[in-house]
Protein backbone atom coordinates (compact mmCIF):
# COMPACT_ATOMS: atom_id res chain seq x y z
CA UNK A 1 0.00 0.00 0.00
CA UNK A 2 2.92 2.34 0.71
CA UNK A 3 4.20 1.76 -2.85
CA UNK A 4 0.77 2.65 -4.21
CA UNK A 5 0.66 5.91 -2.28
CA UNK A 6 4.25 6.71 -3.27
CA UNK A 7 3.50 6.08 -6.96
CA UNK A 8 0.46 8.35 -6.86
CA UNK A 9 2.38 11.08 -5.05
CA UNK A 10 5.24 10.91 -7.54
CA UNK A 11 2.88 11.14 -10.50
CA UNK A 12 1.12 14.16 -9.05
CA UNK A 13 4.34 15.90 -8.02
CA UNK A 14 5.98 15.55 -11.44
CA UNK A 15 3.02 17.31 -13.03
CA UNK A 16 3.37 20.21 -10.58
CA UNK A 17 7.12 20.87 -10.55
CA UNK A 18 8.82 22.80 -13.34
CA UNK A 19 11.29 21.03 -15.55
CA UNK A 20 14.41 22.12 -17.41
CA UNK A 21 12.89 21.44 -20.84
CA UNK A 22 9.80 23.48 -21.53
CA UNK A 23 6.62 21.42 -21.90
CA UNK A 24 4.89 21.28 -25.26
CA UNK A 25 1.33 22.61 -25.08
CA UNK A 26 -1.14 22.27 -27.93
CA UNK A 27 -4.86 22.87 -28.30
CA UNK A 28 -6.87 19.75 -29.16
CA UNK A 29 -10.57 20.53 -29.42
CA UNK A 30 -11.65 22.03 -26.10
CA UNK A 31 -8.58 20.71 -24.25
CA UNK A 32 -4.90 21.50 -23.95
CA UNK A 33 -2.57 18.56 -24.53
CA UNK A 34 0.56 18.85 -22.40
CA UNK A 35 3.75 16.91 -22.99
CA UNK A 36 6.55 17.09 -20.40
CA UNK A 37 10.09 15.93 -21.12
CA UNK A 38 13.10 14.49 -19.30
CA UNK A 39 16.44 16.24 -19.69
CA UNK A 40 17.40 13.57 -22.26
CA UNK A 41 14.47 14.70 -24.45
CA UNK A 42 12.30 11.63 -23.91
CA UNK A 43 8.69 12.13 -22.89
CA UNK A 44 8.13 12.09 -19.12
CA UNK A 45 4.36 12.63 -19.09
CA UNK A 46 1.57 13.53 -21.42
CA UNK A 47 -2.07 14.22 -20.91
CA UNK A 48 -4.85 16.76 -21.13
CA UNK A 49 -6.13 19.79 -19.26
CA UNK A 50 -9.65 21.17 -19.44
CA UNK A 51 -10.18 24.61 -17.92
CA UNK A 52 -6.76 24.31 -16.23
CA UNK A 53 -7.56 20.98 -14.55
CA UNK A 54 -6.19 17.52 -15.31
CA UNK A 55 -8.80 15.78 -17.45
CA UNK A 56 -8.76 12.49 -19.32
CA UNK A 57 -5.89 10.07 -19.83
CA UNK A 58 -2.42 10.88 -18.43
CA UNK A 59 0.54 8.62 -19.19
CA UNK A 60 3.92 8.78 -17.45
CA UNK A 61 7.12 7.15 -18.72
CA UNK A 62 10.55 6.31 -17.36
CA UNK A 63 13.65 7.93 -18.88
CA UNK A 64 13.96 5.10 -21.42
CA UNK A 65 10.41 5.56 -22.73
CA UNK A 66 8.80 2.62 -20.91
CA UNK A 67 5.28 3.30 -19.62
CA UNK A 68 5.18 3.56 -15.83
CA UNK A 69 1.61 4.78 -15.15
CA UNK A 70 -1.59 5.26 -17.11
CA UNK A 71 -4.04 7.40 -15.15
CA UNK A 72 -7.48 8.96 -15.58
CA UNK A 73 -8.69 12.30 -14.30
CA UNK A 74 -12.10 13.91 -14.44
CA UNK A 75 -12.26 17.64 -13.80
CA UNK A 76 -9.01 17.56 -11.81
CA UNK A 77 -9.93 14.53 -9.72
CA UNK A 78 -8.55 11.00 -9.90
CA UNK A 79 -11.09 8.71 -11.54
CA UNK A 80 -11.47 5.39 -13.28
CA UNK A 81 -8.84 2.70 -13.63
CA UNK A 82 -5.15 3.51 -13.16
CA UNK A 83 -2.40 1.08 -14.12
CA UNK A 84 1.13 1.21 -12.71
CA UNK A 85 3.91 -0.93 -14.15
CA UNK A 86 6.93 -2.09 -12.15
CA UNK A 87 10.33 -3.22 -13.34
CA UNK A 88 9.42 -6.74 -12.14
CA UNK A 89 6.64 -7.20 -14.75
CA UNK A 90 3.97 -6.58 -12.14
CA UNK A 91 1.02 -4.35 -12.90
CA UNK A 92 -1.04 -2.70 -10.19
CA UNK A 93 -4.62 -1.84 -11.07
CA UNK A 94 -6.10 0.97 -9.00
CA UNK A 95 -9.72 2.14 -9.12
CA UNK A 96 -10.70 5.70 -8.22
CA UNK A 97 -14.05 7.45 -8.01
CA UNK A 98 -14.43 11.13 -7.11
CA UNK A 99 -10.76 11.37 -6.11
CA UNK A 100 -11.17 8.45 -3.68
CA UNK A 101 -9.31 5.14 -3.82
CA UNK A 102 -11.88 2.39 -4.29
CA UNK A 103 -9.70 -0.69 -4.80
CA UNK A 104 -6.22 -1.85 -5.65
CA UNK A 105 -4.89 -5.18 -6.83
CA UNK A 106 -1.55 -6.40 -8.11
CA UNK A 107 -1.56 -8.29 -11.38
CA UNK A 108 1.58 -10.10 -12.48
CA UNK A 109 2.75 -11.46 -15.81
CA UNK A 110 4.50 -14.17 -13.81
CA UNK A 111 1.19 -15.36 -12.37
CA UNK A 112 -0.02 -16.73 -15.69
CA UNK A 113 -0.31 -20.52 -15.77
CA UNK A 114 1.92 -22.37 -18.19
CA UNK A 115 1.40 -25.74 -19.81
CA UNK A 116 4.30 -28.16 -20.38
Amino acid sequence: MKNLILTIALLASTVIFAQNIEPKLEIVGQQVKATYFFENGNIQQEGFFTDGKLDGKWTSFDENGKIKTVAEYTNGQKSGKWLTYSDLNAVTEIQFANNTLISSKVLSANALASKN
